[in-house]
């Protein structure tokens, strides 16, 4: 079998550093590349376009809420039409640079807030879905399989490519846990690789609330905020390989 595996990523901002970019790129196969609204800026994209042009990296746009204070991880009251067009700003933004350096647009991916929000609401997930078709119809949406979001893309005719997180603790209902949840966030490699594993070959995972969430992931995600993403991704790719699976952007 064949699995993508990405990393949300170049997430610095001016002198402000966040995470281990260069050590993280050569372990992916897609990279989803912030755009300047939860994080970044536009000397940051255009390096990490270099950064992942040179790895080989499929690119895809991060657009997220638009607070840098919170990266992007706290729920703002924007209406449907402000998240269509903030998200359709922030997908150009990337493709700006993406076009400059003569590599195509692969996919986009909401970032945190956003994400979660338009997984449990079908307004933001067609107001997503909606700026994702005006700019190309072609372009993939990375969605929380089962949720408004993978509805919201299958409604605007767009693929939608299933993600899941070995790094993240999910709840009963095929949910994100939320952060402050205990089990949320993995730092453990061997831990985070032996649920990758779980997932690709075994199609679920354990949940922090009890029982098992079933899924069919077509991509797994480390977070590239992760004190240990660079470990964690290292597990993760070296564990699917010794089990035979091959990775390979979506």
């Amino acid at each position: 079998m064949t699995l993508d595996l990405n990393a949300d990523a170049g997430e610095s901002y001016g002198v402000w550093s966040l995470g281990h970019d260069a050590a993280l790129f050569g372990l992916l196969t897609s990279v989803n590349l912030a755009c300047g609204f939860h994080a970044g800026d536009p000397l940051t994209i255009e390096r990490s376009v270099k950064l992942a042009h040179r790895h080989g990296l499929a690119v895809g746009a991060h657009p997220g809420f638009p607070d840098r204070v919170g990266f992007g991880r706290r729920d703002l009251a924007a209406a449907p039409e402000e998240v269509y067009a903030d998200v359709l700003y922030q997908i150009g933004a990337v493709s700006a640079f993406l076009r400059a350096a003569g590599l195509p647009l692969h996919h986009v991916k909401a970032h945190g807030a956003l994400y979660n929000r338009a997984a449990r609401d079908l307004e933001t997930a067609r107001a997503i879905a909606q700026a994702v078709r005006d700019f190309d119809l072609a372009l993939p949406l990375v969605v929380l399989p089962g949720t408004p979001l993978e509805a919201g893309a299958l409604e605007a005719g767009l693929r939608a490519v299933a993600e899941a997180f070995p790094e993240r603790g999910y709840t009963r209902d095929g949910r994100l846990a939320a952060r402050g949840q205990p089990g949320a966030v993995v730092h453990d490699p061997h831990e985070a690789a032996r649920r990758a594993v779980a997932m690709a070959l075994h199609g679920r995972v354990e949940a922090v609330d009890g029982g098992w969430v079933e899924m069919r992931p077509q991509t797994l995600c480390v977070h590239g905020d992760n004190p240990n993403a660079v470990q964690i991704a290292r597990a993760v790719r070296e564990a699917l390989e010794a089990e035979g699976v091959r990775l390979v952007a979506f």
